[in-house]
């Protein structure tokens, strides 16, 4: 191509350091030079690599047309540019081309297989250049002579290469080795700066169903789906997301240690995961737990860190899942318990220490028990009745649902049949005993043991029961009815697909869930226009409604005005035993008459645990009495007066400012300065921990903060010692501490 007046033959000639012989041009042999210049010309045209010049100052002599040509620009307008020109020199810690050129161009040193980005706006292309200084006879710096080659491709090669040792090829997500590696990374430059990070475990819940049911390819899919909802949740690109394997993710947060915000975020995730997948035509419902650790509460190196977040997990997850929890150091203990309860488990049922309860569902007019819905109970021998939100998770991981299950069911139906009158047996069957292909025979069996009439038999059953294939469960649905027991949508509104299930499934009766209850009498809140549409859909289908949990008498009213069929709740009873059921039922028609607060008021929760209270440089033990977001009730201190300032220390750096707003002799009431949160188990924690150090910056004595935060040299702090205490303190009964959350 012409170059400011040279052709291209000369400028390459120029760079060889080539002399052409003119005598006999065109008639004699060619040269060796000749012949190299030739074959760098055809080097050039075959794209395979180009060549280039610069003088002094570092501007371009001589570029192959070729790199014009991928610049977009015409032949001999790169000539005069600076070198830097015909690249992007973009500054990446992988690529640091911006720093390393200039220094070689300002060095006058040689350099090779430098790989530099092209600066064309159409396509993201590659060179790998070459240069070496020039100089005349005397030693004077003249310009670089160098090349170039394109490596567009191989560099793809050696990005996928990184990419597929860094990233999960399913989902696309950070695989477990960067994930690690960048936890390491983020916790080693903020411990330095006394910064925090958060991390997420998460784990899917009720995901192998779906593998079992639809096969693996449908949990890829499903898999992939899920990290799409991840990436458009946690959007912010300071969060890294990972997938560790199978469906286990994992989500690092820098700079975060609030815990209201992260329980929030936490929810989120669970809420959006919550929702309905369509795979391969199907429709399925997963949900999702997580656990939570803080560095540096809860761990300064990545393995303490992951084993925290780990542990909390798995207390989501025994705590009835589409959970979250905070790591806490109890759940060290709470983990052996769990294990303890796991291998008890599977000898309570031959050893005799099961027993079913039995809670009357009342008619909402008449109240008059209609209905009886059983309930497992647990009385072990060590740890005293364990509460089947702890056991049935723990039952169903362990796969013994189904044998406890089926005991339930036939106890169930062989007390009922001891009952007078024509009282009904509502009896919960989850997913895993629904979906045995003999669950129809064992009913059948149940009630032909017993004697029980099938019509007095009612299932219960969740929307999970049908996440399978629709076939068969409506195969097992038309086998239950030709026993002639009736069946029961438990739970209905907190899926997502119960419209559609209404279609298909035979179903006798619709239990609202307790979540529409809750705030049923606000004016501002909807659930009440929910529930009207509920029950006028199901008496449009011909089913009955029943509330659930209904605790106060304004729920009660709201239930009737809403036309709701049967009431369910602590308002009428909690569940009873066999024996006080007979009982009950032994004149022949059993009422009962509604039995509660005139409203329902959740604020307020009745714990009972020994908490700090610091005042001054004075360190109080006190019992906590009850507890809610904005105050709490204690009792301990002599005569308080109104509005005195505290610090209430709930425990592993959970330090909350408090006044005084009520005092009566050694009991005060105290709200906070800043309301507790939830802290995803059902209870309330401080929003951030407070680091001692902190304290003592702000000029708090050391003397006065809680044991066991910071090393005990600390403690000795010269100069003057404690004031004289301001309040007296009165006897307590010795209590053993429990966590509030």
């Amino acid at each position: 191509m012409a170059t400011s007046g040279n052709s291209s033959f000369g400028v390459l000639r120029n760079l060889l350091g080539s002399r052409r012989d003119d005598h006999g041009a065109g008639e004699a042999a060619k040269s060796p030079e000749e012949q190299l210049l030739e074959l760098a010309q055809d080097y050039e045209r075959s794209g395979l690599g180009w060549f280039w010049s610069s003088n002094a100052e570092g501007r371009l002599t001589y570029v192959s047309e070729c790199v014009a040509q991928v610049l977009g620009v015409a032949p001999g307008a790169l000539v005069g540019q600076p070198i830097q020109s015909l690249f992007i020199l973009d500054r990446d810690d992988d690529d640091p081309v911006e720093r390393t050129l200039p220094l070689i161009l300002s060095a006058r040193k040689t350099f090779s297989e430098l790989p530099v980005k092209a600066a064309s706006e159409d396509a993201e292309l590659w060179w790998s250049i070459a240069g070496r200084p020039q100089y005349d006879a005397q030693g004077n710096f003249r310009g670089y002579h160098g090349n170039g080659i394109d490596v567009t491709a191989t560099r793809q090669s050696h990005k996928d290469a990184s990419r597929l040792a860094q990233y999960d090829s399913l989902t696309g997500l950070a695989n477990r080795h960067r994930m690690g590696k960048r936890l390491n990374a983020v916790l080693t430059a903020y411990r330095s700066a006394k910064r925090s990070c958060a991390i997420f475990m998460l784990d899917l819940d009720r995901f192998k169903q779906v593998n079992d049911t639809l096969g693996h390819p449908a949990g890829d899919e499903l898999l992939k789906q899920v990290a799409q909802r991840l990436k458009r949740v946690l959007a912010d690109k300071n969060f890294e997301i990972g997938r560790l394997g199978g469906d286990e993710f994992q989500v690092i947060l820098p700079d975060i240690d609030d815990r209201g915000r992260l329980g929030e975020l936490a929810m989120t995730v669970i809420t959006m995961i919550s929702q309905p997948y369509q795979i391969e035509g199907s429709r399925c419902v997963i949900g999702a737990s997580i656990g939570i650790a803080i560095a540096p509460y809860d761990g300064i190196n990545s393995e303490d860190l992951v084993r925290s977040a780990d542990l909390a997990l798995y207390a989501s997850k025994g705590g009835g899942r589409g959970q979250f929890r905070f790591y806490s150091s109890d759940l060290h203990s709470e983990a052996e318990r769990r294990r303890q309860i796991e291998e008890d488990l599977r000898d309570a049922l031959g050893s005799g220490q099961m027993r079913v309860a039995y809670q009357p569902i009342v008619d909402a007019k008449t109240e008059k028990v209609v209905s009886l819905e059983a309930f497992s109970r647990w009385e072990h021998p060590e740890l005293g009745d364990i509460l089947p939100s702890i056991f049935i998770p723990i039952a169903e991981e362990a796969n013994l649902i189904g044998p406890l299950g089926d005991w339930v069911l036939k106890q169930a139906c062989s007390d009922a049949a001891e009952w007078p009158g024509g009282v009904k047996i509502a009896v919960n069957v989850s997913a895993a005993q629904f979906a045995n292909p003999g669950f129809a025979s064992s009913v059948a069996q149940a009630l032909a043991h017993s004697s029980l009439p099938p019509e007095r038999l009612e299932i219960e059953l969740t929307e999970s029961v049908m996440m399978g294939d629709r076939s068969t469960a409506e195969e097992i649905f038309t086998a239950l009815k030709m026993l002639g027991v009736s069946l029961a949508l438990d739970d209905f509104g907190t899926g997502y697909s119960s419209l559609s299930y209404l279609q298909h499934a035979p179903f006798d009766k619709i239990k609202i869930d307790k979540a529409f209850i809750r705030g049923v009498t606000d004016p501002a809140n909807r659930n009440s226009a929910i529930i009207a549409s509920i029950v006028g859909l199901a008496d449009s289908l011909g089913m009955l409604t029943t509330a659930e949990g209904i605790e106060a008498h304004d729920e009660l009213d709201a239930m009737r005005r809403l036309g709701v069929k049967q009431i369910q709740g602590f308002i009428y009873a909690a569940a009873l035993s066999h024996d006080e059921v007979a009982e009950a039922m032994a004149s022949g028609e059993w009422r009962i008459e509604a039995n509660g607060p005139s409203k329902y008021r959740p604020d307020r929760r009745t714990v009972l645990r020994k908490v700090g209270l610091i005042h001054e440089d004075h360190r109080y033990e006190v019992m906590m009495r009850n507890l809610s977001r904005s105050g709490c009730m204690v009792e301990g201190l002599i005569d308080v007066p109104l509005d005195t300032q505290f610090v209430v220390d709930f425990g592993e750096g959970q330090l909350a400012v408090a006044v005084a707003r009520r005092s009566a002799g050694s009991m005060q009431g105290l709200e906070f300065e800043i309301p507790l949160v939830d802290d995803g188990a059902g209870g309330l924690c401080t929003r951030h921990r407070v680091s001692p150090y902190t304290l003592a910056q702000a000029g708090m004595p050391l003397q006065a903060l809680p044991p066991g935060q910071y090393p005990m040299q600390l403690m000795q702090q010269p100069g003057g010692g404690l004031s004289i205490p301001k309040f007296g303190q009165a006897d307590l009964i010795k209590t053993k501490p429990v966590r509030v959350g």
